[in-house]
């Protein structure tokens, strides 16, 4: 059931990267205000710090968590599995998580990112 879980969020984290990554049609921008607004500070909701690191083979999961994923994988496409290891590589301490597995990115197919910062990699040695 957890793995399930866990597997929703990754292709919901995965389905949000895509459709954030697809070109937005142009709007025309709104005619400056003639009076200044003061100014309010905006928070923004700040990404989860990385705290623990989980890799997972694809084959460990229950084989419908695995068709789950692989529609994902399916869905996403190349561009948004490539911009995930590019982001993977460029993360020292997810980099060296999987370098002790003795894996890379390029064996990455998905990832889920927890609010307790527990990061989850999904991969899957090349067939």
């Amino acid at each position: 059931m957890r793995k399930t879980i866990l597997i929703a969020a990754a292709a919901t984290l995965m389905m949000a990267g895509a459709a954030s990554a697809q070109q937005q049609p142009g709007q025309q921008p709104a005619p400056a205000p003639t009076t200044p607004a003061p100014a309010a500070p905006k928070a923004q909701p700040a990404a989860p710090t990385i705290q623990s690191v989980n890799i997972v083979d694809i084959t460990q999961l229950p084989k419908d968590t695995q068709t789950q994923v692989n529609q994902v994988i399916a869905q996403r496409g190349d561009a948004g599995l490539q911009k995930l290891r590019s982001s993977i590589d460029a993360t020292p301490q997810v980099k060296s998580a999987l370098e002790a597995k003795g894996l890379s990115s390029a064996q990455v197919v998905a990832a889920s990112m927890q609010p307790n910062g527990a990061l989850t990699l999904i991969t899957k040695k090349a067939s």
